[in-house]
């Protein structure tokens, strides 16, 4: 417990990192009047660590495999604590970019490498549990980050502290894995055999060693006379990976994995979910930031629950269970978003006009003289046209002004006692967002949360493990940067409910490749795995029947 802690120090990092830009990119906006005017900036700012992780995972795979597990902790730590500092001291929206990529980068290694590093020093009865620490921990951090955005709220510099705060445990963990051991599957296969053996000691009990040394050594000796085929470049590795039927089916499985856990929109919900609280009708940066709290809570107690069930009732039972609920969440959030746009305040057309001198939202301005408004010409309607909604002073719901969007009208209307939307409209609909948005939260984190990195810990030879590993990291990354860097843009071309209604047809993908391709790993020993994979997972649906069997069989 202790070393899967330690290095899943590397997990909390990842999800603190990921999490933190939800509170902080608030107040960034608040600073710099370019990035609350361009959401393009916005959605940079976000997915950049999303960006320098696909570069880290890349290259985490194959530094794994060249200098080790824990060295490419260490190195993960050391891009943590440069980005950290980079952004604390940012004058300019371009410097907190290159900050976050160099976070990025880290995370993109620590992703790959934390999972992998608990794995092999991980006895198989407990490995799914240890593994799932890791998880926890990224859950753990995003919960962190939450309540770290809250805490600076009202301090001078508030998002440069929120932001700044990752390079304390960045720097615990260095200095805890200087004292940790390197992986003894590593070591062996390194040629370091009398280190393996005495790290292996001290993980599984005396008559077990020799069982574990032995199916090492005819793994080893497999790889060996592929090595002695193949090559010993990158390129002859990458090649003789993609030759091999473990590793491709292994791939099959494990990237399917990686991608399904972004396409069905969780990012979005960690990134933006003070943003998409905001379009459910709570105005306030604080009142936003508190409800999402909720959410990323109930994402790190879903990971307790993944800890508890993940070695008893198997990795793929809990995925395809995971999945049926995510899509089953996804629908309701699509149809409540729907009904809070259809029933969103009207327009009232002598408070637009009396506000104040040139308060008029220039789009609505022409139905303030003689011309009716257009029936649907609501609060939504005011926002798409990038116009700001100051809602009835007397009844939240009541129909209310379309101003121009500016901190001028902002603070007039709430020198009136009103409150000012520019995200989203009053709405009674929006205590349902934050039941779906909790129950999303409830179903995706004990299966698609953590699951996918345990699959990805376990599936691949261990010549290959580093390098499928990173290719399989690569690929979640790369949907991340898809989903992340789009969920504004979609939600202003079809908004929230359309939004999350794409999100849930991708999943109803997802659970169809995962049911397709994704063998059950619980229990199995590294070997075994590797034997099961040989010759390509069928689930029992479409394997022949034993009579076919028969017939086949000479």
């Amino acid at each position: 417990m202790r070393l899967a802690l330690s290095a899943g120090i590397g997990g909390l990092l990842f999800g603190y990192n990921t999490g933190v830009i939800a509170g902080a990119l608030l107040y960034i906006k608040e600073e710099f009047g370019d990035v609350d005017n361009k959401t393009w900036l916005q959605e940079i700012i976000v997915s950049m660590t999303v960006a320098g992780a696909i570069v880290g995972a890349a290259i985490g795979g194959w530094y794994n495999d060249k200098f080790g597990r824990r060295m490419s902790v260490l190195i993960a730590d050391v891009l943590f604590l440069a980005g950290a500092l980079v952004m604390v001291v940012a004058h300019a929206p371009w410097v907190i970019i290159l900050g976050r990529l160099l976070v990025g980068f880290g995370v993109g290694m620590a992703s790959m490498t934390s999972p992998l590093y608990i794995s092999e020093m991980s006895p198989a009865r407990i490995r799914g549990a240890l593994v799932s620490t890791n998880g926890l921990l990224i859950t753990g951090g995003q919960f962190l980050s939450y309540l770290i955005n809250l805490a600076f709220v009202h301090t001078p510099g508030t998002w440069r502290w929120m932001l700044g705060v990752s390079a304390i445990p960045a720097i615990i963990q260095f200095c805890l894995m200087l004292t940790l051991p390197e992986s003894p599957r590593w070591l062996y296969r390194n040629d370091r055999k009398a280190e393996s053996r005495d790290i292996l000691e001290r993980i599984y009990p005396a008559e077990m060693v020799e069982a574990e040394i032995a199916a090492l050594k005819e793994s080893v000796l497999a790889e060996t006379a592929d090595e002695d085929i193949i090559g010993h470049t990158f390129s002859d590795k990458l090649r003789g990976a993609l030759s091999n039927p473990v590793v491709r089916h292994g791939l099959a499985a494990g990237i399917t994995v990686q991608v399904a856990q972004q396409f069905v929109g969780i990012n979005t919900v960690m990134y933006y979910s003070p943003t998409i609280l905001q379009f459910a009708g709570f105005a306030s940066n604080k009142t936003a930031m508190a409800l999402a709290l909720i959410t990323s809570g109930l994402n790190a107690v879903g990971s307790v629950v993944s800890m508890m069930f993940v070695d008893r009732y198997g990795r793929r039972k809990l995925m395809i269970v995971s999945m049926f609920g995510i899509i089953s969440c996804l629908v309701m959030l699509a149809a409540v978003f729907n009904e809070a746009s259809n029933n969103a305040p009207k327009i009232d057309k002598r408070d637009s006009r009396n506000f104040a001198r040139n308060a008029t939202c220039p789009a609505f301005a022409p139905f303030t003289a003689f011309r009716a408004p257009p029936s649907n010409w609501n609060c939504m309607k005011c926002l798409r046209y990038d116009c700001g909604f100051c809602a009835n002073g007397a009844y939240e719901y009541a129909p209310g002004a379309c101003v121009v969007q500016s901190a001028d009208m902002k603070a007039l209307c709430h020198s009136k006692g009103r409150t000012f939307f520019k995200d989203g409209c009053p709405s009674k609909f929006g205590y349902l967002a934050i039941v779906f948005l909790g129950l999303y939260i409830i179903v995706y984190a004990p299966g698609m949360g953590t699951v996918p990195w345990i699959v990805n810990s376990e599936i691949y030879p261990l010549r290959y493990r580093g390098l499928a590993g990173g290719i399989a990291a690569v690929s979640n990354w790369m949907s991340n940067l898809v989903v992340s860097e789009t969920f504004l843009t979609l939600t202003h071309a079809v908004g929230s409910s359309g939004t999350f209604l794409l999100f849930a047809g991708s999943s109803a993908i997802g659970l169809f490749f995962i049911w397709l391709l994704v063998p059950e790993t619980k229990g199995l020993q590294f070997e075994e795995v590797e034997k099961l994979l040989e010759g390509g997972f069928r689930p029992s649906l479409l394997r022949p029947t034993t009579r076919e069997n028969q017939v086949l069989t000479p």
